[in-house]
């Protein structure tokens, strides 16, 4: 059984930045094309960014640019780096496999606000 634990969340003003953490288990990690999804109040929970197992990344618009997914096989650890946060990055983030295959962990907040 696969288990997700989010990290690295927090409250920071606007142009500020986050780095988030994904530590997995029970899984193969790295074999697997993984991703950081967020939900902001109100809204459906949205795909922000994925790795592949070879390291090719891909994002969403409105983070492109700001954010960078990496990944440690060693670690069996997804990170997101985001820079010059904006109000509207404001959510919970969760990290899943991109197919979203494994029961979500707690995800971790991101308030970005003055």
């Amino acid at each position: 059984q696969v288990q997700l634990v989010e990290s690295g969340g927090g409250l920071v003003q606007p142009g500020g930045s986050l780095r988030l953490s994904c530590a997995v288990s029970g899984s193969i990690f790295s074999r697997h094309t993984m991703a950081w999804f967020r939900q902001a109040p109100g809204k459906q929970r949205e795909l922000v960014a994925h790795i592949n197992s070879g390291g090719f990344t891909n994002y969403a618009d409105s983070v492109k640019g700001r954010f960078a997914i990496s990944r440690d096989n060693a670690k069996n650890t997804l990170y997101l780096q985001m820079n010059s946060l904006k109000p509207e990055d404001t959510a919970v983030y969760y990290c899943n496999h991109i197919l979203a295959l494994w029961a979500w962990g707690q995800g971790t907040q991101v308030t970005v606000s003055s």
